[in-house]
């Protein structure tokens, strides 16, 4: 089969982790997406991801906790998810590495690029933990980061809604979704597909993003296929 995708970064939110039950790791729903995520690594791609943590800390709306602090206990919340994943992955006998970029020796290898190019070209899935190590930057900033670092073809980012709309389509039954939609009018017309800064550096090294939704495990395998399925963020 042609992949359209061969390397691909593939962000989950913490909650994809929670399924129904909104908080903290259901693990039959780690078992579905790692499922689809086999099937994925068994036709050859070679498989980045970012997890977030909201299911467990958000940094951000941490309330009355200092925020450089709010931030490094989230990336801990990322840590927790990203050996669920590591845990799901094996138990359906796909090989996989957890990096962190927070050294945690004990638990997880450190995030090196090389090295983690290296498991890749052997066919090995990565879990990328703790974002991008530093407070203030979201995990979608990481996913920009990581997909650039690996020279992935593009970013899947499996979210609970199914594109991207003009408006919420949760508060506005009118609301259209696009098919295409470019970096600049992400930007210019805050459509919340990911922060700004993610959106730009995605822009400035021209990683395209797709935007589906997770409540089908298999669109994961359906978007590396190729198939028309939500919508694609791109410059030009």
């Amino acid at each position: 089969m042609a992949l359209k995708y061969k390397r691909v970064l593939l962000k989950l939110s913490g909650e994809a982790l929670a399924g129904e039950k909104k908080f903290g790791i259901d693990y039959p729903t780690v078992s579905n997406i790692c499922k689809s995520i086999k099937k994925c690594v068994d036709l050859g791609v070679q498989l980045g991801i970012v997890v977030g943590g909201g299911n467990f800390f958000r940094g951000r709306s941490s309330g009355q906790i200092d925020r450089t602090r709010a931030d490094h206990m989230g990336m801990m919340a990322t840590v927790m998810n990203a050996l669920a994943l590591a845990d799901g992955l094996e138990a359906q006998g796909v090989q996989v590495r957890v990096q962190t970029a927070i050294t945690m020796q004990q638990i997880a290898e450190p995030y090196i690029r090389s090295k983690a190019v290296r498991h890749l070209e052997k066919g090995r899935v990565i879990v990328f933990g703790c974002g991008t190590g530093n407070p203030f930057f979201s995990t979608d900033t990481a996913s920009s980061l990581r997909a650039a670092e690996i020279e992935a073809d593009i970013i899947l980012k499996a979210t609970m809604v199914d594109g991207v709309y003009d408006c919420d389509p949760h508060k506005f039954p009118n609301a259209v979704r696009y098919e295409t939609v470019s970096f600049h009018e992400v930007l210019e017309k805050n459509l919340g597909v990911m922060d700004s800064t993610a959106a730009a550096m995605c822009r400035d090294n021209q990683i395209p993003v797709l935007v589906f939704s997770l409540a089908e495990p298999d669109n994961i395998l359906a978007a590396i296929k190729g198939e028309n399925i939500g919508t694609i963020v791109k410059e030009g």
